[in-house]
């Protein structure tokens, strides 16, 4: 292990951190005192006696079971345990407030400290939203910057699925024990995820996600990354608590705008009232990220095409009344008849030809809806 500690240590410090997990600051004091401990040569039954003092002094008496787990799973393979203080823990994540003290990585662990955006935003996001996120994702990432996100339903999941396979890859912070997956329709996500780039969490192994744990979690999201972009998000989203760390941490944060009649729209409307940078393309947030020169296989001028900038399909003139009739908001297929004029067969027919030419996609509830792909 990287981390300035032997498996003994790494023993050590995982008592005190099943015991103090949830106080960050007698924890990092206490992890503090055993390294000192360590480097100075310190005997095994002089660590435990440390151990045994540092946790009576705060009325918990010590797990070693836990120590011994914690030890079994470094024994996998791409496993390892990062102390704040020690080598191989990212910088950027240390230099903020309550930075944790203990970090659980599966993967690439190296990863954490490379440059990294931090792409979030709500879990029931539209279909263009995802798509959105997807694209921006792979575009980035493409250009060698990791996308770090919190694997949660919707936009975090389209944000690592854009990434993976690309050259800066992807790391997913749980909000819960790094052996434990949530949500459980994930695991196969996650797995590409660990293969990929990395898996962080600072819970004990085991532990199960629990709401308090999240708002924990997003610290570390927009504290490993120079800034953080927020897709799609309520006023109450989770999103925008990542996105409030950020900005208490120093560091960017970038907002898409949506449909005004789309309440998922508010939380990134009032980010922008609040000064975050409009984003619509990849180039948007080259402008504002400091610290992050672009390279990659794919070249700087690729991740600043928008996809609306991509090669115009050209329409017959029924096909332009169509979708003329569609919107960027859901509408049904009665609706687009009614204002397009045409019969119902004649609009069914054209409505898949648009969706052959990428300018409309069909939703839930057979409503349709445009891509973003605007035709010649």
């Amino acid at each position: 292990m990287d981390n300035g500690l032997d498996i003994d240590g790494a023993f050590f410090v995982a008592v005190l951190h099943a015991a103090l997990s949830n106080r960050l600051d007698p924890l990092a004091d206490g992890i503090g005192r055993l390294r000192a401990l360590v480097s100075a040569g310190a005997p095994r039954p002089a660590l435990f006696a440390a151990v045994r003092t540092q946790l009576a002094r705060h009325g918990v008496d010590p797990d070693w079971t836990a120590g011994e787990r914690v030890c079994d799973w470094l024994s996998g393979r791409g496993r390892s345990l990062l102390v704040l203080g020690a080598a191989g823990y990212p910088p950027l994540l240390a230099a903020v407030p309550a930075a944790p003290p203990v970090l659980f990585v599966e993967g690439h662990a190296g990863l954490l400290s490379a440059p990294q955006l931090a792409i979030v935003g709500s879990r029931r996001a539209t279909p263009s939203a995802r798509d959105l996120a997807r694209t921006l994702a792979h575009e980035l990432a493409g250009l060698g910057l990791t996308i770090t996100s919190g694997l949660a339903s919707g936009i975090d999941g389209a944000a690592h699925e854009g990434a993976l396979g690309q050259a800066g890859s992807t790391i997913a912070v749980f909000g819960c024990g790094v052996d434990r997956i949530y949500p459980a329709s994930h695991r196969e996500l996650a797995a590409r995820v660990r293969a990929e780039g990395a898996v962080v969490a600072e819970f004990p192994l085991g532990q199960r996600p629990a709401p308090a744990m999240f708002p924990r979690r997003n610290r570390i999201i927009s504290g490993l990354a120079l800034g953080t972009l927020v897709v799609e998000a309520a006023l109450t989203s989770g999103s925008l608590v990542t996105a409030r760390h950020a900005l208490d941490q120093g560091r960017e944060v970038f907002a898409v705008p949506g449909a005004v009649c789309n309440p998922l729209s508010r939380g990134c409307h009032a980010l922008l009232r609040d000064g975050a940078v409009l984003t619509e393309t990849v180039a948007d947030i080259l402008a504002e990220l400091r610290g992050f020169a672009p390279g990659g296989p794919s070249g700087p001028s690729a991740g600043c095409v928008h996809p609306a900038e991509s090669r115009s399909p050209d329409l017959s003139p029924e096909q332009r009344q169509v979708y003329a009739a569609c919107d960027f908001m859901p509408r049904g297929v009665d609706l687009i008849i009614d204002e397009c004029g045409l019969t119902a067969p004649e609009v069914s027919s054209i409505l898949t030809a648009l969706e052959m030419k990428g300018v409309v996609r069909a939703t839930t509830g057979g409503a349709y809806v445009r891509t973003g792909k605007i035709p010649a």
